[in-house]
């Protein structure tokens, strides 16, 4: 069983960020809440489409 490339951390106060283990780096912008199916759709398949649509639907809203 290999370990799943991406992964979510929790940042105190903020939310959850995507963690990219190979690359060690962030992934991604601050997400609001845990981030199940944009890592399913990394972890999985990669259809570009659907990785937009998840990728918008999971922001954290910008404070004005």
């Amino acid at each position: 069983m290999s370990r799943a490339r991406f992964v979510a951390k929790a940042i105190p106060g903020e939310g959850w960020r995507v963690w990219n283990r190979k690359t060690e780096r962030w992934r991604g912008e601050v997400c609001k809440e845990y981030p199940a199916a944009l890592l399913a759709e990394l972890n999985g398949e990669k259809r570009p489409p659907e990785l937009v649509t998840l990728i918008k639907a999971s922001r954290k809203p910008h404070k004005r």
